[in-house]
């Protein structure tokens, strides 16, 4: 008799015809790849291709203040504001990257971070979260991926499954995480890590199975995201050669 854990998904019903109105345009989109994602060096060099004269100006100019060490009175840095000031001055196209150069420059520690994600616009709060990578080697800053995991905001999700989160987040809450993107409909390609991570993880298989289930029982369709992981994490476990 078949193992009923192993059975197999429902097949996916025909699709109904897309929707003959266009999708609402990202608010923010991001050159290429997110910047979590992307080398510092490499965020900076497509700037300076992509921005026109004043805002490229207006970026090395705040960058290089941003590496100087603060030793003015008791009062927030420059590159505070500049941080603030990057949607504007550089546009939204670029704001993330921007943003992320600034905190890469500064260096700030975990609780100006916080400070920084606690206080800021939602577009703020993802400029931090897609700095973590390059700027906090240690898992102090967790709180904030969790806390963006507990949000239902699509951009702020996609920024905390990156390198950060793959890195650092323990099994439970990374396996959540991920969940999380299909319950969002947040693309599992932005899951830093992925296959590694879901190779062989019995169970996150389990969970994306119970998952299935609970969507076929309503009459929902099966993801082809789910499919994708739960084929990973029923893969056998990849070792080290």
């Amino acid at each position: 008799m078949p193992d009923p854990d192993q059975a197999p998904l429902p097949k996916q019903p025909a699709r109904s015809p897309a929707p003959t109105h266009s999708p609402a345009p990202d608010p923010a989109p991001t050159p290429d790849r997110a910047p979590a994602h992307t080398p510092p060096d490499t965020l900076h060099a497509h700037l300076r291709t992509h921005l026109p004269p004043t805002p490229r100006t207006w970026l090395d100019e705040a960058l290089t203040r941003a590496a100087t060490p603060h030793t003015g009175p008791a009062q927030p840095p420059t590159w505070r504001r500049h941080f603030t000031e990057a949607a504007r001055r550089c546009g939204p196209r670029y704001a993330d990257a921007a943003r992320v150069l600034l905190l890469h420059a500064a260096h700030p520690d975990t609780p100006t971070l916080t400070l920084l994600y606690t206080q800021g616009t939602a577009a703020e709060r993802r400029a931090v979260l897609h700095a973590l990578p390059h700027t906090t080697p240690t898992p102090d800053a967790l709180p904030l991926v969790e806390d963006a995991l507990r949000t239902n905001d699509t951009s702020l999700i996609a920024a905390a499954v990156g390198p950060y989160a793959a890195r650092h987040l323990g099994a439970h809450a990374w396996r959540h995480a991920v969940l999380k993107c299909l319950f969002t409909g947040v693309p599992v390609t932005e899951v830093a890590g992925l296959t590694d991570r879901a190779s062989g993880d019995g169970e996150l298989a389990r969970m994306l199975r119970d998952h299935a289930a609970e969507r076929a029982a309503a009459g929902r369709p099966v993801q082809e995201d789910l499919r994708r992981v739960l084929a990973m994490a029923e893969a056998p476990r990849r070792t080290e050669p």
